[in-house]
């Protein structure tokens, strides 16, 4: 697995993973931005997941939080506990995928450790991003009669992950529970023009009302406008179920009505679509068409 790493770690701050860390040149003037996420085996994939699909989780999942910080990835860095029942080309797929999501945003692999870690799989990735002095977004920063967005489709990667456990449904949507987009080049334009903004990992309700809170404020959202993709509608499942439910990685924020002409612009830039699902207000919680509802979304313990 070493020799793997050297061949994919081509940044010349890993220094060919030769000494004990990474030794990287700052961007003069500009702020780090960092992030840390873990996937657990049984808990955030399937044993039977493809490995390779893994990898690209592992990766996307970090650089959302980049996204959602209107930060730009500078370089990562892996931690992977292989389980004892994997073998090396189970490895060899997984730090593929890695790749080919670093890959495709530009993201360097700096470095890292691999160990065995006993009857099953976890992994994790640090994940470095830069954005100019006071610009990255932040939950909080929103205020009283902003409007709240969202970007992509809702709802797809919550029905992906009842495949993944043996349901019915369209390949599209298990491929959108294994390989998420983070929206980078979306957080990026945004940088300047939303006053808040997180992405979209628990369930849109949760996640939003998280948002609401920590600007201090209320959310009522539209069902109507939460948008869905045509396989997530033919399945069924009531908006109000889909938008509790998580892994859809997209970004949710908020900004002035009176900017809404830049959000647009900001979106058509980032060649990403959003929808405006709803509005902040004065109060506390979150109600879906005025009323409160039954779940929000996966809840942290």
């Amino acid at each position: 697995m070493l020799a793997r790493l050297k061949a994919v770690a081509r940044h010349p701050a890993a220094r060919g993973l030769a000494d004990d860390a990474a030794v990287l040149g700052w961007p003069l003037g500009q702020d780090l931005v960092a992030t840390h996420d873990m996937l657990a085996e049984g808990v955030h994939f399937t044993p039977d997941c493809p490995p390779a699909d893994i990898g690209w989780k592992l990766a996307a999942v970090n650089l959302s939080d980049l996204a959602a910080m209107g930060a730009r990835p500078v370089g990562a860095l892996m931690g992977a506990g292989i389980g004892n029942a994997r073998g090396t080309d189970w490895a060899a797929e997984l730090l593929r995928g890695l790749m080919q999501c670093l890959d495709a945003y530009d993201t360097p692999l700096l470095g890292g450790d691999t160990i065995r870690s006993g009857p099953t799989s976890v992994l994790s990735l640090t994940a470095l991003g830069q954005s100019a002095p006071g610009t990255a977004l932040a939950r909080s920063g929103a205020t009283d009669a902003d409007d709240l967005w969202v970007s992509g489709t809702i709802g797809d990667a919550g029905l992906g992950l009842r495949i993944a456990q043996g349901g019915p449904g369209a390949s599209a949507l298990l491929k959108r529970y294994r390989r998420p987009t983070p929206r980078l080049a979306l957080g990026l334009a945004l940088s300047g023009v939303a006053s808040a903004a997180m992405d979209v990992s628990d369930g849109l309700l949760i996640d939003a009302a998280r948002l609401a809170a920590a600007s201090g404020l209320a959310a009522d959202i539209s069902a109507a406008a939460i948008p869905l993709s045509p396989d997530a509608r033919a399945s069924g499942v009531p908006v109000a179920e889909l938008a509790t439910l998580g892994d859809d990685y997209e970004l949710i924020f908020a900004a002035p009505p009176a900017a809404r002409a830049k959000i647009e612009a900001a979106a058509t830039q980032a060649r990403t679509p959003i929808c405006r699902i709803g509005r902040l207000h004065a109060g506390a919680g979150l109600t879906l068409d005025g009323a409160t509802p039954a779940a929000l979304g996966y809840q942290h313990r």
